[in-house]
């Protein structure tokens, strides 16, 4: 009896440290190597005092309960957040946050660059909704004005679609751009963003991506003009991707089409690749920006397209960006996760990695950023619990985490440890051969990794934010003139290059990148051409822009 209960309490014991080791290899349940940086039950704005907050309460120009963050980017001690017009009482549309005064926390949101510039349906003067943003080499915030308020069948137009481009240095519009009529059409919806940077900051193009009316924009800062790639094939959903499932909601997005979007590094031709995948798909896209840059090739570029592979079940992602060391991240809207592949590696699940997920609050990470540090940035926002259902305003709705992204894709597939991340790890990376049905790939079997999932830690890391001081070395400098609208920013050189055969000008971010043995263009989609360069209605709609056209609260401010 004694050896039996010996034998017993052995067993369960044995059955206790398997349960604890189970747990321990299942994938996380809470972020770990994300940490949360800011969060809100809801959102806050700093209004300039306590009785013009009340005054746009009580008039319905500020509802609490109606804002829902969707866009984030970083600049020096800024953390800009956009928050849409879908629904009344949104007071400012571009925002951002001041790190230095507000290091973690539930911090109000500061209308960027002031309160006047944030007024709905002041077409001419002021930003009405903002989606994703993008701030450039050369320290230019670009915001694309949607000019809309409401959402769906509530959308009215007040505004025409317009870039707007502002100097993070003086903090004043250097341009303000509306895409002509013939880049959009009826059913236009855009949202995301894509800057390229070539030999100097006017050597600057702008791509956005026209998820309703199926369409991918070209803008040219030099030319201060744009045009449309239109019904691409690729641009469409694929009607067998078109149902979702995110926080135990089930809802279809079956039209939605080319959305997210990243930006290769340099290649050695001088251009990028551009990387999409319409939001109702598994699947991502590539198309060199030697073809988008060219107005002429609008017509016959259909074979300059490339697919790649499905990412695998459950993989809708709405937003995406790259390193300029060739790591994409992006998010995986069904997964409450973040992934990531190499893009060195060929464009298959075998090679996508999970960098962090949270079954909490990770619910629709809705934007990734990479920093001009390397440092990553996640907003996550349950949009399709604020759409389709309601939110509990006394639970955590919004969270933005933060982390180096050497500490997010270590230990995964991505993680390749070159010179930037390392000595070397059992990732094999697959050996031009030469000619074959995928050329530059060797005939060896796959990497020998065993886990693209990094298994839970014991203990989540702790970080200590501390208020630093902007970094803007990466910056070049920028002409004193304030500028104004249709100015342009004078030529800066962004980096240093070097001259490659037959005197093409390599850009620095390739050299580095050939120096650590990372190769854009030996495998599959890479092998784009390397060319030589070429001589070359107001509706009744939501009362909001109604309301806000002269709403007193803020004038008051202005007015002493």
């Amino acid at each position: 009896m004694h050896v039996q209960d010996k034998g017993g309490i052995g067993l369960l014991t044995a059955l206790s440290l398997l349960l604890v080791a189970v747990t321990m290899v299942t994938p996380t349940q809470a972020a770990y190597k994300l940490q949360e940086r800011y969060s809100w039950n809801q959102l806050d704005f700093a209004f300039p005092n306590a009785r013009l907050k009340e005054q746009a309460m009580a008039s319905g120009d500020y509802i609490p309960q109606n804002a829902l963050p969707v866009g984030v980017e970083h600049f020096g001690n800024r953390l800009f957040v956009t928050v849409p017009r879908w629904r009344d009482g949104i007071p400012a549309t571009l925002t951002y946050i001041n790190m230095d005064h507000s290091v973690t926390g539930s911090p109000e949101l500061i209308p960027y660059p002031d309160w006047r510039a944030n007024t709905a349906g002041d077409c001419a003067n002021s930003i009405t909704t903002a989606y994703r943003i993008k701030v450039d080499e050369c320290g230019r915030l670009w915001v694309l004005d949607t000019g809309t308020v409401g959402i769906g069948n509530t959308t009215t137009n007040p505004c025409p679609y317009a870039i707007n481009v502002f100097d993070l240095t003086t903090n004043t519009r250097i341009r303000r751009y509306e895409l002509p009529a013939a880049d959009t059409n009826p059913n236009t919806f855009i949202a995301n963003i894509a800057v390229d940077i070539g030999k100097n900051c006017d050597d600057a193009y702008a791509y956005f991506a026209d998820e309703l009316g199926y369409g991918l924009i070209s803008y040219s800062w030099e030319l201060n003009k744009s045009w449309r790639f239109s019904a691409h094939s690729y641009f469409f959903p694929d009607p067998l991707r078109g149902d979702f499932n995110v926080a135990g909601i089930n809802f279809q997005w079956g039209e939605e089409g080319i959305f997210g979007m990243s930006l290769t590094p340099i290649r050695s031709d001088g251009y990028r690749t551009l990387y999409f995948s319409p939001l109702a798909s598994h699947r991502q896209f590539a198309v060199s920006t030697r073809i988008l840059r060219d107005e002429t090739r609008i017509e016959d570029s259909y074979h300059d397209f490339v697919a790649l592979d499905e990412r695998g079940p459950n993989a809708h992602t709405t937003s995406r960006v790259m390193s300029d060391d060739g790591v994409e991240l992006f998010n995986l809207i069904d997964q409450n996760a973040v992934g990531c592949w190499h893009s060195s590696m060929p464009y298959s699940p075998q090679f996508h990695g999970i960098v962090d997920r949270d079954d909490v609050g990770l619910v629709f990470p809705a934007d990734v950023k990479i920093d001009e540090n390397k440092n990553v940035w996640v907003l996550s926002d349950r949009m399709p619990v604020f759409l389709l259902s309601d939110l509990d305003y006394s639970d955590i709705n919004f969270r933005i985490y933060t982390a180096p992204l050497a500490t997010l894709i270590e230990n995964t597939v991505c993680d390749l440890r070159n010179n930037a991340y390392g000595p070397p790890n059992t990732v094999s990376i697959p050996k031009q051969v030469g000619p074959g049905p995928r050329p530059g790939l060797s005939a060896v079997g796959p990497p020998l990794y065993t886990n693209q999932y990094r298994p839970v830690l014991p203990q989540k890391p702790q970080t200590s934010w501390g208020p630093s001081p902007p970094s803007r070395s990466y910056l070049p400098s920028l002409g004193a003139s304030p500028g104004g609208p249709g100015q342009v920013v004078s030529s800066v050189s962004v980096s240093t290059n070097s001259v490659g055969p037959a005197g093409i000008e390599v850009p620095k971010a390739y050299v580095f990148n050939q120096h650590n043995g990372l190769n854009y263009e030996t495998s599959g989609p890479h092998l784009f051409p390397t060319l030589q360069p070429t001589q070359s209605q107001v509706g009744g709609g939501l009362k909001t822009y109604v309301n806000a056209r002269q709403s007193g609260w803020w004038h008051h401010q202005h007015q002493g």
